[in-house]
Parts: structure tokens; C-alpha cells; sequence
């Protein structure tokens, strides 16, 4: 019998896009603003579904696979801070109607397969601090990265020695 495993449903960032982003907030937050998350881990995540049997999993890649969608592109144009939740996060101002499509689909069957979802509303956006115990000044606006999403991906996260790896199991292509 397989161990489960921690599965999520994400967009990939472009390497380019991640390394730009790396240098941004390093430029724009001190050190002790929080523990940084490693560029390799940067995503939008759609849709989390917790620790998944084999079974659940293969169900769920299926539905994922049936997804007939277009691509869009991704505006990068927000940041902020959730004090409770102690993440630093980048986002989007207006988030494109595909990705909101996207997010919800992949929710949707996620909650019909038994995958518990979140009740707050899906707020697009990549964690770029962790462990931020006090408020941090967020930039202004100015910065902005574009890119066109084309596929989103399932991801296993697993912690390996002290530290958390996010790795891509599947793709699946969105409509050109």
C-alpha cells in the first residue's frame, strides 16, 4: 500500500520572472522581515488538497486533465501582509477571469473529492515571506511583472531535511 502524499494544484513561475522577483524583495525588505522563500517554491497556488492516497489522486489528475480552458496572462502588481497568517505576499490588482475560472474548477472538484477547502475567497498570490512577527512596509506600487500561464501543474510538498520542496508530479496545458 502507498503512503499519501501532500499534494497541491499551482501555477509555475517563469525562471526569469522568479529571479527578478528574488532580487525585488531583497531589495525591498530587510532582513528581518522573514524567512524568505527560496525561489524554486515561488507559485500561485489554486487549489491545496492535503494528503491524498494514490487513488485520490489518480481521480483527481484525471479531472484536472479534462479541463478544456484558454491561457492568460498573469499581472503581478500587488503586495501586502497577513498579520495572522505572518506571510508577506505578491499579488495581482485585477485578477484575470481564466485564472479565477481556473482556481474554481480545481476547488470545486477538489471539495466534491473530499479534499477540505478553504471558505475564505481564493486570493491569488505568492508567498515571498514566512515568519513575518511584525508589520512590514510593503512597497509602492511600481513594480509589475507579466507573463502568459499556459499550463498549471500538480505539486507535491514534502519537508526534507529542515526544509520544505515543492516538487511539479503533472502538467496540464491550458488552450492555446
Amino acid at each position: 500500500m502507498s503512503e499519501s502524499k501532500r499534494l497541491f494544484f499551482a501555477l509555475a513561475l517563469p525562471d526569469e520572472i522568479q529571479q527578478q522577483i528574488i532580487h525585488w524583495r531583497a531589495a525591498s525588505f530587510p532582513p528581518d522581515a522573514g524567512r524568505p522563500v527560496v525561489a524554486a517554491n515561488l507559485h500561485v497556488t489554486l487549489a491545496f488538497l492535503g494528503e491524498l492516497s494514490a487513488q485520490k489522486q489518480a481521480a483527481l489528475e484525471t479531472l484536472a486533465g479534462r479541463i478544456r480552458q484558454p491561457g492568460f496572462t498573469l499581472t503581478l502588481d500587488d503586495a501586502g501582509q497577513w498579520l495572522r497568517s505572518r506571510v508577506v505576499w505578491l499579488g495581482t490588482r485585477q485578477p484575470p477571469r481564466g485564472l479565477l475560472q481556473l482556481a474554481n474548477m480545481l476547488r470545486a472538484q477538489a471539495a466534491r473529492s473530499g479534499c477540505w477547502q478553504s471558505p475564505q475567497p481564493f486570493h491569488p498570490h505568492i508567498t515571498l515571506l514566512r515568519d513575518a512577527s511584525h508589520a512590514v512596509a510593503i512597497p509602492p506600487p511600481g513594480f509589475c511583472w507579466s507573463f502568459p500561464v499556459r499550463e498549471f501543474m500538480l505539486y507535491e510538498s514534502q519537508f526534507v531535511r529542515g526544509r520544505t520542496r515543492y516538487t511539479p508530479l503533472q502538467r496540464f496545458p491550458l488552450q492555446p
